[in-house]
């Protein structure tokens, strides 16, 4: 019985996890409408959601020892997203400004090192954190690139907890050094090795906990 209840408590804190994630997203300066300041606070939407993701994706998939897992963490993490576009949307907003983050593709490159490197835990974190950190940055971009006239649809349907330093301003292009996307891969990419790392720890203290 008990160790049914430890595994019944640890499948709970997966779904916690995934739940809480998503809030995260959605709640952390409101990126989900980051095209309200697409320019000014990329790097700030890229850290936070490369290694709110690495850090799930590494603890779940190192608990089932199967490729694929963080995949399906970055599906329940969109599910829970479009469920909570839907409802922006019910609330008066155009759909297409409300962006869901893309974690998918990130999160399959994940598990194809975890599944190249014969599932060494070692390069999941290193090769599949740093691979997490360059490319979601990059898929988020094109994602954003979609979204019809950003800046007008910020100023047309401005958010009513916006603060002043946060109000959208023209963006500044052509510098590679002030890019959002290198700013936010490079970012990323040195941040998750770490986090994965945690997650990975978080996932070895559970291990024994339920073996204990």
């Amino acid at each position: 019985r008990l160790v049914w209840l430890r595994r019944t408590t640890h499948y709970l804190s997966i779904v916690v996890v995934a739940v809480n994630s998503t809030l995260l997203t959605i709640n952390a300066g409101d990126y989900i409408f980051y095209t309200d300041w697409a320019w000014t606070s990329f790097v700030v939407f890229s850290i936070s959601q490369s290694t709110m993701l690495v850090v799930g994706a590494i603890y779940y998939m190192l608990f089932t020892g199967v490729p694929g897992t963080a995949t399906y963490y970055a599906t329940i993490m969109t599910i829970y997203t479009w469920v909570a576009k839907g409802a922006w949307f019910a609330l008066g907003y155009p759909y297409d400004f409300i962006v869901t983050p893309v974690w998918i593709p990130s999160a399959m490159l994940l598990d194809l090192v975890y599944w190249a490197t014969r599932r060494n835990k070692h390069a999941a974190i290193i090769i599949g954190g740093t691979l997490v950190g360059l490319s979601l940055p990059i898929f988020n971009m094109i994602n954003l690139l979609l979204v019809k006239d950003p800046l007008e649809m910020a100023f047309k349907y401005p958010r009513p907890t916006l603060p002043p330093y946060m109000t959208p301003i023209e963006p500044q292009v052509g510098k590679f050094y002030n890019s959002p996307v290198a700013l936010g891969s490079g970012a990323g990419a040195v941040l998750c090795v770490p986090i994965a790392a945690l997650g990975a720890k978080l996932n070895t203290w559970t291990y024994r906990w339920m073996a204990a």
